[in-house]
């Protein structure tokens, strides 16, 4: 019988830099895992978005405060039913009230469908925005490019000293945006009035699912590990 129980930061730091597509690690909060038996199957992670801005967007300022996102969600291989039942009951072990975002990745095929299927509301494509790449990287999140730089006074210098005309600025793919709300039922109709953004009907299409031949260190035996959305 699989179930959900929490993990700390550092157990999930493999899955996010050996298994998850952006190679990095986020700010997180919270962190659950799915495990089947004694067996880590999936984990899932919350914590604070990179922008204030993001989460006034998102609620507005006087809400802002509430707002988590939900960054990493990556399982080491297809099971049935395993997404939808750890967001579910990680969701329901969050304090309460928080108001929870999450992204779907264009750029990635993802269309968000494990979000449709646990009740989160859509509010439509995020913002354009341009970002660092370098060419032969390009799987690589802009985030994690500039992350290459840590340290250096002037980070797009260096990088454009290291790559060359490699290195350059393009425009990201949107990303679907989700929201959820924890709280109770009061709280819950009082923050969806003050969302900032119209709630849409779902998006649809292909998703695609991804195979990574890496085995997390909470796991013994080399298997193919499954990257989830987001």
């Amino acid at each position: 019988m699989m179930e959900v129980l929490p993990l700390k930061s550092e157990e999930t730091h493999d899955w996010c830099l050996n298994v998850h597509y952006a190679k990095r690690i986020p700010n997180i909060q919270f962190a659950f895992g799915l495990f089947d038996k004694s067996s880590l199957e999936g984990v899932v992670t919350y914590g604070m978005p990179p922008s204030p801005t993001l989460c006034i967007g998102v609620a507005g300022k006087k809400n802002a405060p509430l707002v988590i996102e939900l960054n990493r969600l990556v399982f080491r291989k297809p099971i049935k039913n395993a997404a939808s039942i750890l967001v579910g009951k990680s969701l329901a072990m969050l304090p309460k009230p928080k108001i929870v975002v999450s992204y779907a990745d264009c750029e990635q095929n993802h269309v968000g469908y494990i979000y449709q299927a646990t009740n989160f509301i859509y509010t439509g494509l995020s913002a354009k925005y341009t970002g660092w790449k370098i060419k032969g990287l390009e799987h690589l999140h802009s985030k994690a490019v500039s992350n290459m730089a840590r340290g250096q006074e002037n980070p797009a210098e260096y990088l454009r000293q290291k790559y060359g005309r490699d290195f350059y600025r393009a425009e990201q793919a949107r990303k679907h945006r989700y929201v959820f709300i924890c709280a109770d039922k009061k709280t819950k109709k009082r923050l969806l009035s003050e969302l900032m953004y119209p709630i849409e009907a779902y998006p649809k299409g292909d998703s695609q699912r991804y195979a990574i031949n890496y085995s997390p260190s909470t796991q013994n035996q080399l298997f193919a590990c499954f990257q989830e959305e987001p």
